[in-house]
């Protein structure tokens, strides 16, 4: 595990009002002092949160003799670039084959098309084509020399040679990958890519840039809405995306990366095994608790310096979880993550009201998610606080989304509403 040597700076004396914005200042700054000094430094710029395989299906299946097609987008550029494989929740070792990385072919709208001029075969272990992945283990990749700029288009391809067995993965990418028979890396187009799926990463956890003006990275520890359900496929419209993009433009080189691991459905209180409203237990996807997130969606990314965390809302809706529970999960995550010296940002929860799932939604657990989000705009110990509820409510019923945020299911936002969540961080919070 990578513990990240971040830096805290002195506690305010005073709780700090922004104007206009839906940010409450508490606690202690989480600025983080500036580490650039002209060296270059690895920093986190693309991740994901993984989740175990499911009971059936492809994921438990696994891959063989198949090559898989990764689409990302990073968050900051670099000149040189890493990747990072995951076999944690593996039955068995997996063999890599080979791999490429490429930039996306931006004049085609075909998402598996790749950019052949900028194709590098992705080497392991200093220099070796090939690299097996422990069971449970990680995987790291060679630097590679590939100059990315910030918020482009990756394209991972990678050949799985024999029998992976249930995969480790990210169950809801809102993004389309691509997986084909045989070894397919060199492919410059998606044709031999016979298979399209909307929903997944597999085995693929991150990517890291070199750059000279580090500054370090975000954390979003968050559940389906910073997954960015119901926002527009393969646009990237996701809050924390559209996050990264406002300290592109405002910050240019200096901008931090923004590393997504919301993970659909996932809880403070529950692993993704617990039940659901009383009856039938959840499915793997969910993930597990946030808690026993941190190690390694948290903790092990490269120079985080902040963690945002936004959840509440599916322990309320699936477990009539009660107030104090929730926020003594909150304060724990929080505890542990100024004990590493990681600024810690929390954020109120939205609101659902006319959420269709039968008891989704009720006047007593409306009555949970004000008592929690009460709670969160007057303590003193989270660094911030990000009022997602304000910026995305209907002041004429604060129980609802405002109808131009709605994705349609009343309880995740549209393009628009994920957009009024990332504008309503005043960047200045991000040091």
């Amino acid at each position: 595990m990578r513990i990240p040597s971040t830096v805290r700076s002195a506690a305010l004396a005073a709780v700090v009002s922004l104007a206009g914005s839906a940010l409450v200042f508490t606690g202690s700054s989480a600025q983080t002092a500036d580490k650039s000094g002209g060296r270059d430094e690895w920093v986190g710029s693309w991740s994901t949160g993984i989740v175990k395989p499911e009971s059936a299906g492809f994921t438990a299946t696994g891959l063989n003799n198949q090559s898989a097609r990764y689409v990302v987008r990073p968050s900051v550029g670099g000149d040189k670039i890493r990747i990072r494989f995951t076999n944690i929740y593996g039955d068995r070792p997996v063999q890599i084959g080979a791999a490429t990385v490429a930039k996306g072919d931006t004049s085609t709208p075909v998402q598996s098309d790749i950019d052949v001029a900028s194709k590098r075969s992705l080497t392991f272990n200093g220099g070796s084509p090939t690299a097996v992945m422990n069971k449970g283990a990680e995987l790291l990749s060679d630097p590679i020399n590939l100059e990315v700029p910030d918020l482009s288009t990756l394209v991972i391809s990678v050949f799985y040679p024999t029998a992976t067995g249930p995969t480790s993965w990210h169950a809801s990418s809102n993004q389309q990958n691509f997986f084909g028979p045989g070894d397919l890396t060199g492919a410059a187009d998606g044709t031999p890519y016979i298979t399209t799926r909307a929903c997944c990463w597999t085995f693929l956890s991150g990517v890291d840039v070199v750059t000279d003006k580090p500054s370090g990275s975000i954390v979003v520890l968050g559940d389906s809405i910073a997954d960015g359900l119901l926002s527009t496929a393969n646009a990237n419209n996701r809050w924390p995306d559209q996050l990264a993009e406002r300290l592109v433009a405002e910050r240019g080189k200096k901008a931090p990366g923004v590393l997504n691991v919301g993970e659909a459905g996932n809880r403070l209180l529950q692993d993704s095994s617990g039940l659901i409203l009383g009856g039938p237990s959840g499915t793997e996807q969910l993930g597990l608790n946030a808690l026993a997130r941190l190690n390694e969606d948290v903790y092990a990314q490269t120079d985080v310096r902040t963690v945002i965390t936004h959840l509440g809302v599916n322990d309320i809706w699936m477990n009539g979880a009660g107030a104090d529970e929730i926020i003594a999960a909150l304060k724990q995550i929080n505890s542990q993550l100024l004990e590493k010296n990681i600024g810690s940002i929390g954020a109120t929860i939205t609101p659902y009201a006319g959420f269709t799932t039968p008891g989704g939604w009720t006047p007593e657990k409306e009555a949970t998610r004000v008592a929690v989000n009460t709670w969160l705009r007057t303590q003193d110990e989270f660094d911030g606080i990000i009022d997602f509820d304000k910026a995305v409510r209907d002041p004429a019923s604060p129980d609802k989304l405002l109808a131009a945020y709605d994705g349609g299911d009343h309880i995740h936002m549209s393009d628009a509403g994920y957009q009024a969540m990332a504008n309503s961080i005043p960047l200045k919070l991000v040091r």
